[in-house]
C-alpha cells in the first residue's frame, strides 16, 4: 500500500513538472505566481542613463502607422520586446497591462509592445483574447544590440532626453510600486 501511494505521488509530481515545462500557459501561470510573491521585482536603483542614437529605429502598428523613436524625444519611451509563444512574456503581461493602464492617457509616456515575431495579426489576437489593451507593434528597422540582443522578454526605457534609463532581460513585475514610482519620476523630470 505504501509503495502505491509513493508511486502515485511521484507520477503526479512528474506529470505536473512536465505540464509546467511543456505547456506555455502552465509555465506562464507558474512564473506569474512566483512574480506575485516578489521573486521577480525590477531593479531600478543604480541606473546610469546612457545616451543612445534613436534615429531610424522604427516600429509599425496594426494600422500601418510607422513610429520613429527619434520623433518621440521629450517623452518617456517604454519599449517591450515579447512573443506570443514565450512563457515569461505571457507571465509578465498582466503586470505590463496594469502599468499601461496607469499611464495610457499620459501624453508624456509612450508604450511600444514589439512582437519579436512581427506577426501583428497573431499578437493583436493574443491581446484581445486576454483582454489586454496594450498596443502591439512590429520592428521595421534594425535594432541596436545595446537595446535588444534577442532575449525575450526585454524591456528598455528611454527618458525624455533619449537616454537609455532602464534595460532588463527576463521576466519582472512591472506593476511593482517602486517601478511605477520610477516611471513617474522619469516622466516628471525635465
Amino acid at each position: 500500500m505504501k509503495l502505491i501511494k509513493k508511486n502515485i505521488f511521484n507520477i503526479l509530481l512528474v506529470t505536473t513538472l512536465l505540464v509546467i515545462v511543456l505547456v506555455p500557459d502552465a509555465k506562464a501561470f507558474f512564473l506569474k505566481g512566483l512574480m506575485e510573491i516578489g521573486l521577480y521585482s525590477p531593479k531600478t536603483e543604480e541606473i546610469i542613463p546612457v545616451l543612445v542614437n534613436l534615429d531610424g529605429i522604427k516600429f509599425k502598428d496594426e494600422k500601418g502607422k510607422i513610429i520613429d523613436l527619434s520623433d518621440l524625444k521629450g517623452k518617456v519611451i517604454f519599449l517591450n520586446f515579447w512573443a506570443t509563444w514565450c512563457p515569461p512574456c505571457r507571465a509578465e503581461m498582466p503586470s505590463l497591462n496594469k502599468l499601461y493602464s496607469l499611464f495610457k492617457n499620459d501624453p508624456n509616456v509612450v508604450f511600444i509592445f514589439a512582437d519579436a515575431d512581427g506577426d501583428l495579426v497573431k499578437s493583436a489576437k493574443f491581446m484581445l483574447n486576454r483582454k489586454f489593451e496594450m498596443p502591439v507593434y512590429k520592428v521595421e528597422s534594425n535594432i541596436p544590440e545595446q537595446i535588444f540582443a534577442g532575449s525575450l522578454p526585454t524591456t528598455v526605457i528611454f527618458d525624455k532626453q533619449g537616454r537609455l534609463s532602464f534595460r532588463h532581460e527576463g521576466i519582472t513585475d512591472y506593476s511593482d510600486k517602486k517601478f511605477v514610482a520610477f516611471l513617474g519620476k522619469l516622466k516628471e523630470a525635465k
